[in-house]
């Protein structure tokens, strides 16, 4: 049985959006939006970026290279533990 989606309004850069979410995500939504509407005022105030258009999209690639490094991170410690893994296992017949 599939769930309803729900029409929640957020609130990004002063306007009222409305979005189609599962009801067991709209705390994630309203955490998305409020995250993306930091990093934008972050923008405007680091940066001449004054239009909302170009703040918006200097956060999206802030948060979208924020990302990749955790993913780069995540990759890396995977690698780390299987190394650690490979050599506390000991081969087979030992």
């Amino acid at each position: 049985m599939s769930e309803q989606n729900n029409q929640v309004t957020v609130t990004l850069l002063g306007k009222s959006h409305q979005f189609a979410c599962a009801p067991d995500q709209e705390e994630a939504l309203h955490n998305a939006v409020a995250l993306l509407d930091r990093r934008v005022e972050e923008m405007r105030k680091r940066s001449t970026v004054r239009n909302d258009h170009n703040a918006l999209l200097l956060a999206a690639l802030h948060l979208c290279h924020d990302l990749q490094a955790l993913e780069a991170k995540q990759q890396q410690d995977a690698e780390f533990v299987s190394t650690l893994i490979d050599k506390l296992v000991l081969p087979a017949g030992e």
